[in-house]
C-alpha cells in the first residue's frame, strides 16, 4: 500500500490534470521545477515529493541565527502536516488576514504584506494557486507564484515543515490545521535561500513580490497633506498598505506601548471609512497585527466608548470586537502614533478588469558594472555621467492639468540570496534633470560629463538609503527628463531594475552611444619620411630591411621604459603581432619603413591622448578615462562594449596601463578593418563564412 493511499485515485487525478492543461504559460518555472510535471510523477511512483533543491537540512534554515549548531533549531524536526495534525487543511473557508501568525522568525513585515494579500481574492489567488491540497491529488508538494524583478516565477515545495515539539516553528493559522501560510513562506524562503534571510525587511518587499507594483514609503511626521486622498486612490486602486513604528535603540524592538501598539513591528493597513461622530465626519484606519493579537486600546478600539455614538449601521458594518489582532482607529491617532506608511501601487496585470484607476508602468533591467557603469552618486562629479541613463518621455498632464505625476522605483536584485557571503544591501537612490530643449527628440546618446557639470537635477529620490527599493512620487511639467539612477559611492556592484509608474502614459528608453569609429581605412604611401628615422628603421631592421614582431616588441619596450610617466608591464609579444597584422599588406608578418613610419605615428598619437587623459597622472587610464580617450582615438563604443574591454584590458584595481591601452586600440582598429573589408552594402552588417570569420579573428 502506497504512503498515504497516494496511487488510489492517480489515473482520474491524471486525466482530469491533461485535460486542464499545465497552467499558466506566462509564469516561469523557479529552478527549472515544473510543478504539474514533479506532482504527477509522484501520483505516479505512489511517494511524497523530496525537494532536492530546497532539502529538509539546516542550511535551508540559515546561516548564521538558525545555522547549523544554533539553539535556536535544537530539537527541532522537519515534520508533514499529517504528522502534525490529524487532519491538515490547505485553506479553510478561505483564506483571511486571522490564518496568519507569526512564529520564532522575525518575519513580520512579510506576514504584514500576506495580511494585505488576502483581502484581494484576485491577487491572492495568482500567489497561492487553488489547484492543490490534501485531497486526491496529494502528493505532498505545493507551489506559489511570485514576481521576481520584472518576471513572475512558480516555486515548487515539498511540505516538510520546521517543527518543535509538534507545533510549527515559524508562522502558523491560529486554527491549528490550516497551512497555506505556512508552505508560502517555506517557498518564499527558498526563493531567497533560507528562511534566515527573512529575518528583518521591509513591507514593501513582500508587497511588491505578491503583486509586482511599486512602494511608496511615508514618513508620517512630514507626510503630504493629502495623504488621506492618497490613500483613498490607493484604495480605489486595490493598493497594499503597510505601516510600522520607529524605534530608537535596540532595546525598543517589538517594546509594546501603553496603549498597546507595538514598535519596530510591521502592520498592515486593511480599510479606511469616516463615520459621523458627534456631528462630524471621523476618519477611521483599520489596521491588523500579524501576530494575531495584541491590539490598539485607545480611541476607536474594539471596546472603546466612541463605538457607542455611531449609527447601528455603521456599528455593524464595522465594529471588530474580538481579539484577532484587528483594530480601527482614528486617522489622526494613526498619523501621531505611527512612524512609516508604505503603500504599494499595482500594475495593470495585478489589477481587475474593472478597476476604475490603473497606473500605466514600463520597466528597465540594467546593472551597475565596476570601472564601467558604476559612477556613484553626484558627489563623483568625475565619473557619474557613467551611470546608466533612462530618458523619459512626460506628453499628458493629469486630470487637474497641474503637471505630470509619476512614481520611479529603484530596485536592487538578489541582495538577500548574497547574505550568506557577507554581502547586504547597497545605498542607492538616482536624480532627475530636465533635457534641455536643444537635446529633446535628439538620437538616444548618453550625455557627458560637461552635461551634468552645468544642469542642475529637477527632482531626485528623497534620500540614498541601503534598501531594497528607494521609490518617489514626482509630479513635473510635460517634457523630457533623464533619470540616473546610482550608488551612492562609485565602483559598487549589483544588478537592478528602474521602474516608472505614471497616471498618464509615459515612454522611458535606455540611453547609450551609437557605435561610431572613424579611423583612416587606407594607409598612406605617398608620406615623406624623415631621413633620420629611415636611418634609424635601417639599423633596427637589420639586413632584410623589415621588423619582425619579436624585433617590434625589443623596440616598444625599450622606448616605453624611459617614459616614466607611463605604467606599464611591457608589450607581449601577442599584442605586437596584433600591430604587425594589422598594416601587413603583403602576409609577411613584418613591417617595411612606410608600414612601421605609419605604425610609430599612430603610437606616438596614442601616447599624447593617454597622457591628456590620465587627469590624475596616474600612469594608467581608469574606465572612465579609458571611455573619454578611445573617444578621442575615434571610437565611440556603447556600454556594452566599454564593459568587454573592461574586462579584457583591466587589471585588478580597473586600471588599464600604457601597453594593454594601445594592445586595446590595435585590436578595435584591426577587427574594424576587417569587419569594413566584408561589409557589402555599406549597411553596417556583414556576412561571414566560417572561414573568413576565423582568419578575421585569429590574425586581428
Amino acid at each position: 500500500m502506497p504512503e498515504y493511499g497516494i496511487s488510489a485515485r492517480v489515473s482520474r487525478h491524471l486525466q482530469r490534470r491533461r485535460a486542464l492543461g499545465a497552467g499558466r504559460t506566462a509564469v516561469a518555472p523557479f529552478v527549472g521545477q515544473r510543478w504539474d510535471q514533479l506532482r504527477d510523477q509522484c501520483l505516479e511512483d505512489g511517494c511524497l515529493f523530496e525537494d532536492s533543491r530546497f532539502p529538509a537540512v539546516s542550511s535551508s534554515l540559515g546561516f548564521k541565527e538558525l545555522g547549523p549548531g544554533s539553539s535556536k533549531t535544537r530539537g527541532m524536526q522537519w515534520l508533514r502536516p499529517r504528522e502534525i495534525c490529524a487532519d491538515p487543511q490547505f485553506i479553510v473557508g478561505g483564506a483571511t488576514r486571522t490564518d496568519i501568525c507569526q512564529g520564532s522568525l522575525g518575519d513580520c513585515w512579510l506576514l504584514a504584506a500576506i495580511a494585505s494579500l488576502t483581502m484581494s481574492e484576485r491577487l491572492m489567488s495568482r500567489v497561492v494557486p487553488s489547484d492543490q491540497g490534501f485531497d486526491d491529488s496529494y502528493a505532498g508538494i505545493f507551489h506559489f507564484q511570485f514576481w521576481q524583478f520584472g518576471e513572475w516565477v512558480d516555486v515548487v515545495i515539498d511540505d516538510r515543515l520546521p517543527a518543535k515539539d509538534g507545533e510549527l516553528l515559524f508562522v502558523h493559522s491560529a486554527e491549528g490545521n490550516e497551512f497555506w501560510s505556512a508552505l508560502l513562506e517555506k517557498a518564499y524562503a527558498k526563493l531567497n535561500g533560507s528562511y534566515e534571510a527573512l529575518s528583518g525587511g521591509s513591507t514593501s518587499e513582500g508587497f511588491e513580490d505578491f503583486t509586482g507594483g511599486v512602494t511608496e514609503c511615508y514618513d508620517l511626521d512630514k507626510a503630504p497633506k493629502n495623504l488621506w486622498r492618497l490613500l483613498i486612490q490607493g484604495l480605489a486602486r486595490s493598493s497594499l498598505m503597510g505601516c510600522s513604528i520607529n524605534i530608537t535603540s535596540s532595546g525598543d524592538m517589538e517594546a509594546v506601548t501603553s496603549r498597546k501598539l507595538v514598535k519596530g513591528h510591521a502592520y498592515s493597513v486593511t480599510g479606511l471609512e469616516e463615520v459621523e461622530y458627534d456631528g462630524q465626519l471621523v476618519r477611521l484606519v483599520r489596521i491588523r497585527n500579524p501576530w494575531g493579537q495584541v491590539e490598539w486600546t485607545g480611541a476607536w478600539s474594539d471596546k472603546s466608548p466612541q463605538w457607542d455614538y455611531v449609527s447601528d449601521d455603521d456599528r455593524e458594518r464595522l465594529l471588530i470586537n474580538n481579539e484577532d489582532g484587528e483594530f480601527w482607529m482614528a486617522f489622526d491617532d494613526f498619523m501621531r502614533k505611527f512612524s512609516r506608511l508604505e503603500v504599494c501601487n499595482l500594475t495593470a496585470d495585478a489589477l481587475a478588469d474593472s478597476a476604475t484607476q490603473q497606473w500605466s508602468s514600463v520597466t528597465h533591467g540594467g546593472s551597475w558594472i565596476s570601472g564601467c557603469s558604476a559612477g556613484g552618486c553626484r558627489n563623483n562629479t568625475r565619473t557619474f555621467w557613467t551611470n546608466p541613463q533612462y530618458r523619459l518621455r512626460l506628453e499628458d498632464q493629469d486630470e487637474d492639468q497641474e503637471g505630470c505625476t509619476f512614481v520611479v522605483g529603484l530596485m536592487q536584485k538578489g541582495r538577500r540570496k548574497v547574505r550568506r557571503q557577507g554581502k547586504d544591501l547597497l545605498t542607492v537612490g538616482y536624480a532627475i534633470y530636465e533635457v534641455p530643449p536643444s537635446l529633446m527628440g535628439k538620437a538616444q546618446v548618453k550625455l557627458n560629463k560637461s552635461f551634468f557639470d552645468h544642469q542642475a537635477s529637477a527632482a531626485r529620490s528623497e534620500v540614498f538609503i541601503n534598501m531594497r527599493e528607494v521609490c518617489s512620487r514626482h509630479r513635473l511639467p510635460p517634457g523630457e527628463y533623464l533619470i540616473v539612477p546610482s550608488t551612492f559611492a562609485p565602483n559598487e556592484e549589483a544588478d537592478f531594475i528602474l521602474r516608472v509608474f505614471s497616471e498618464q502614459p509615459s515612454t522611458t528608453e535606455i540611453m547609450d552611444d551609437d557605435i561610431e569609429i572613424t579611423v583612416p581605412m587606407v594607409i598612406p604611401e605617398d608620406v615623406d619620411i624623415d631621413p633620420s628615422f629611415a636611418a634609424i628603421f635601417e639599423k633596427l631592421a637589420g639586413k632584410d630591411g623589415e621588423i619582425s614582431a619579436a624585433e617590434l616588441r625589443r623596440i616598444l619596450n625599450r622606448v616605453v621604459s624611459k617614459h616614466t610617466k607611463l605604467r606599464s608591464d611591457g608589450f607581449s609579444l601577442d599584442s605586437c603581432h596584433a600591430m604587425v597584422a594589422l598594416l601587413d599588406k603583403d602576409g609577411s608578418a613584418r613591417l617595411g619603413l612606410m608600414e612601421f613610419n605609419f605604425l610609430w605615428k599612430k603610437i606616438k598619437g596614442w601616447q599624447k591622448n593617454f597622457r591628456q587623459f590620465d587627469a590624475d597622472n596616474s600612469g594608467t587610464m581608469n574606465a572612465y578615462e579609458m571611455r573619454l580617450v578611445l573617444k578621442e582615438a575615434g571610437f565611440q563604443l556603447n556600454d556594452k562594449l566599454m564593459q568587454t574591454i573592461s574586462l579584457r584590458y583591466s587589471d585588478s584595481s580597473n586600471t588599464v596601463d600604457f601597453d594593454n591601452y594601445v594592445s586595446c586600440l590595435i585590436r578595435l582598429e584591426s577587427m574594424y578593418r576587417g569587419f569594413m573589408a566584408l561589409e557589402k552594402d555599406d549597411d553596417g552588417v556583414a556576412a561571414l563564412t566560417m572561414g573568413q570569420f576565423l582568419m578575421l579573428t585569429m590574425y586581428a
